[in-house]
């Protein structure tokens, strides 16, 4: 079934790719490395499992990039990370019960509804002005990120309801395998005003300690295809996470999320017409 397709140059070519494209994003890649096991022939569990075993890798990675340039709002990332790790634990062990339809259809569902309500909520601004103002952060409230770049972020959000969010989320990321980042930046972004660049770091820093303990239940339950695809994707995720960090210090925050919104729209109706014909 998977006989030519897990050669370790493919499997670390998609690795990443992958990687490096969801840390540009703050998803992690596993919304796209997911569904790519599910269309080679992996049952539900196991791509769930082993994508977001990978994810994790590439949260933990990724992680370290961001560190660097000072854009992760620690004290929301440690808040996302705890609500979600209790539905991350969970959801190992709701997936093995349903069919491999039903989960590509809830699957496409997800990523078709992302993609369209990314459309049409307009693009948020960077929320960067480059200034370090103590009397305008006194003013405004809320966080303050200063990135290693100087420029400053200000934004307020209702920390409860991000946080009560992030339980529901777990589930979610942790059932399909996608770590959640493709639903929190764009949800951060959107309904809870955080800047973009800040959005995609604080999401793959949350991923990465939910993310472990999901991929954990995964392992201990036989649901991670270890070898070969885990090792050689592994590696290209690793690279790739790293490579994706620096790009996205380059690209603008709105572009990301435009390429973001095309790969989910993409990805969730070819995963609904594979659930559809069965």
């Amino acid at each position: 079934m998977l006989q030519g397709f897990v050669e370790p140059i493919s499997l670390f070519l998609l690795g990443f790719g992958t990687a490096a494209y969801g840390a540009m994003v703050g998803a992690g890649g596993g919304f796209i490395f997911s569904p790519v096991l599910v269309f080679i022939g992996l049952e539900p569990a196991v791509a769930a499992g082993t994508s977001l075993a990978l994810v994790t890798v590439t949260g933990i990675s990724g992680t370290q990039g961001y560190r660097k340039s000072g854009l992760i709002d620690l004290r929301s990332g440690v808040l996302f990370a705890a609500a979600a790790m209790p539905g991350s634990v969970i959801a190992p062990f709701v997936v093995s019960m349903v069919s491999g339809s039903i989960f590509k259809i809830l699957f496409g569902v997800l990523l078709v509804g992302l993609a369209v309500l990314m459309l049409v909520r307009p693009n948020p601004g960077e929320g960067g002005d480059g200034t370090d103002d103590a009397a305008a952060d006194a003013a405004h409230g809320g966080r303050r990120i200063v990135a290693k770049d100087g420029r400053v972020f200000r934004y307020r959000f209702n920390e409860p309801a991000a946080t009560v969010f992030n339980l529901v989320l777990g589930f979610i990321s942790s059932f399909f395998g996608i770590a959640g980042g493709p639903i929190r930046t764009p949800v951060l972004v959107h309904f809870f005003n955080f800047p973009v660049r800040v959005a995609v770091a604080t999401s793959l820093f949350a991923l990465s300690f939910y993310g472990a303990a999901g991929a954990v239940v995964y392992m201990l339950l036989g649901h991670i295809e270890l070898y070969p695809i885990f090792l050689w994707a592994g590696i290209g995720f690793i690279a790739g996470a790293q490579v994706g960090a620096r790009l996205a210090e380059r690209v603008a925050g709105s572009s990301l999320l435009r390429l973001l919104l095309v790969v989910l729209f993409v990805l969730g109706v070819l995963l609904l017409v594979e659930g559809v014909r069965g």
